[in-house]
């Protein structure tokens, strides 16, 4: 069983988030999945196998954490279709049956992937008490996100207060299902960015995820309503950091990125 570990929403290995890549035949028990995931111990690992021709989608597609199934992954779809292409398992776009529903995956002629998610219903709620202490710092206002993302997004001061965030993990688990998303607008547009994040999931065993294209479902309306533009770029500003392009169009947002593949092997168990 061969498996790829690919890193996504990256043009250069060892930046962007990394996701372990298995193409099967068929899906084997949960278990053994869950067990490959913990294994791997990428933020995601995403399995994937072929669907009979001439239905609605082209491929099943299952993403699972070192704890957990998730409803909605990016960068391991991004890095799914990647591989699909690169192998040349599959050409063109690619339409992925998912828990989210159907995920279509479009090459593009620059190398990037375009992904076409369900955008995230937001919904103002009050800002929790005690989250400001477990985060690190005092949020202007915060979301819920829907079921989907399953993340409380919390809007900061600035970017310097989102890129200094050091917040106690085990505390933010209770207010979200997954997670924080923590954002701020750039403060220098003009360095290719215009917005910036960072996103923690300890209920799903991710103290601080890499890169998030799910979150970037919720970026997106939020920030283009704020900045008044459907197509923004969003810089996720973790230690090994990544872009997102978003093109917000209504109800499905778009995320395009690039992937490398940076390792390939043998499952042997």
């Amino acid at each position: 069983m061969r498996i790829r570990i690919v890193d996504a929403f990256t043009d250069r290995p060892f930046a962007g988030n990394p996701a372990g890549v298995l193409l099967l035949d068929a899906f084997p028990d949960d278990d053994r999945l869950q067990k490959i995931a913990l294994e791997v111990n990428h933020a995601e690992t995403a399995y994937a196998h072929p669907l009979p021709e001439g239905g609605e989608a082209d491929w099943a597609l299952r993403w699972f954490t070192p704890a957990a199934e998730v409803n909605m992954c990016g960068h391991a779809t991004l890095a799914t279709a990647h591989v699909l292409h690169t192998t040349g398992a599959h050409e063109g776009p690619v339409r992925f049956a998912s828990r989210s529903g159907v995920l279509v995956a479009t090459p593009q002629e620059d190398g990037s992937i375009t992904l076409d998610f369900p955008t995230a219903p937001l919904t103002a709620v009050e800002v929790p008490a005690g989250v400001a202490e477990a985060l690190g710092a005092e949020p202007r206002s915060a979301f819920d996100t829907g079921p989907n993302v399953g993340d409380l997004l919390l809007e900061l001061a600035d970017e310097k207060t989102v890129h200094a965030l050091t917040p106690d993990h085990k505390a933010l688990a209770a207010y979200s299902e997954r997670g924080i998303i923590a954002t701020a607008r750039a403060e220098d547009p003009s360095r290719g960015y215009d917005f910036v994040s960072r996103c923690f999931f300890p209920n799903v065993g991710i103290d601080e995820d890499p890169v998030t294209g799910s979150a970037h479902t919720a970026l997106a309306p939020f920030w283009s309503e704020r900045l008044g533009s459907p197509a923004l770029t969003g810089l996720q500003a973790s230690p090994r950091s990544g872009r997102v392009r978003t093109e917000l169009r209504g109800d499905r947002t778009l995320l395009s990125g690039r992937a490398v593949t940076v390792i390939e092997g043998e499952l042997l168990a």
